[in-house]
């Protein structure tokens, strides 16, 4: 390890290869808590690379313990996280409205680094089980429509580094590493990155596989749909901007969909979005997001998949699919 650091601090990159092996031997615990915290900081002082990218995503690939769920065809809707803007649990939120508007969906997630409520968080403090056990994931996207991947039961590798990242409190390139390592392997995906060159990176690698995806970032530097101003789409073969009246909505304030200042502050928005109590602003920017993930699914236009994603939460089928899910969890 320390070659490697001595490597990177002169601003040396490395080899796809290297990455891979670095990352193994983090999983492995061949290095100490000091040479990864090195190596994580690294990587906030400088940009990653493709390579390095796909180097460090190949390893937690290999390495995953992984879930067979493809004959339920499943989207993931997964964001990297490390935006700052400490918004409520969007992604989440839009997850189980995708669901009650029937299409399956294997929710990646985990405890919030960088924001003080990540999905992992609000889900444990709602009651919904984490698991690795494949019986239970399939009875749940079976009846449910969803499950929920807890990141640690699935990524030793992740698992190594999750004290480190906690203590560090700012994002890494394991954020960047998030939405691309589900283990169920899902050929539909949602993805929302923190800047404009990790959606190209993001594209450019999606592009070398079968999946099919669309790719988000708001303009004003959200990892996610926001309705605060306009968002950049990179999908399997398009590439443009949405602005809030693609949906038929007016555009937010930033305000309008912030985070509560605790765990349970935010499961209480979670609760009440999902019980239709959601402020307009919160209603929409979550279903924009489903939305776009049911477009993605059914090959819709985003208007298309707006209006079933705001019949999904206002008919009370996205709580169903919740309700239902935390019902499994219980027994």
């Amino acid at each position: 390890m320390k070659q490697l650091l001595n490597r990177l601090i002169n601003h040396e990159t490395i080899s796809k290869e290297e990455a891979k092996a670095a990352l193994v031997n983090v999983s492995q615990g061949d290095y100490n808590e000091s040479e990864i915290a090195a190596f994580l900081t690294v990587y906030m002082m400088r940009s990653i690379t493709i390579d390095e990218l796909e180097g460090f995503r190949d390893a937690l690939l290999e390495m995953c313990l992984p879930v067979d769920l493809e004959q339920y065809n499943p989207i993931d809707l997964c964001g990297t996280g490390g935006d700052g803007k400490d918004t409520f649990n969007i992604s989440t939120l839009s997850s189980f409205v995708t669901a009650g508007a029937g299409v399956n969906v294997t929710k990646h997630g985990n405890y919030g680094v960088s924001s003080s409520c990540g999905s992992s968080n609000v889900m444990e403090y709602l009651g919904i089980k984490f698991s690795n056990e494949s019986d239970f994931l399939e009875k749940s996207i079976n009846e449910a429509g969803i499950c929920f991947l807890h990141a640690a039961l699935f990524h030793p590798a992740m698992k190594k580094v999750a004290p480190i990242r906690r203590n560090l409190g700012v994002k890494t390139f394991f954020n960047m590493l998030g939405p691309m390592v589900n283990p169920a392997f899902p050929k539909n995906q949602v993805v929302g990155v923190f800047n404009l060159e990790l959606a190209r990176m993001y594209g450019y690698l999606y592009q070398k596989t079968d999946k099919n995806f669309t790719i988000l970032h708001a303009l004003d530097g959200y990892d996610e749909i926001s309705l605060t101003g306009n968002t950049k789409v990179i999908s399997n073969n398009s590439e443009g901007i949405l602005k809030p009246q693609d949906f038929g909505v007016q555009e937010i304030k930033e305000e309008d969909i912030a985070s509560g200042s605790s765990i349970e502050s935010a499961a209480q928005i979670f609760m009440d979005v999902l019980s239709g109590k959601g402020t307009a602003p919160q209603n929409n920017v979550v279903c924009a997001n489903a939305g776009m993930a049911i477009a993605t699914a059914k090959n819709l236009a985003p208007k298309q998949g707006f209006d079933e994603a705001k019949e999904s939460l206002l008919s009370g089928k996205g709580l169903a699919a919740f309700t239902k899910l935390k019902e499994i969890s219980k027994n």
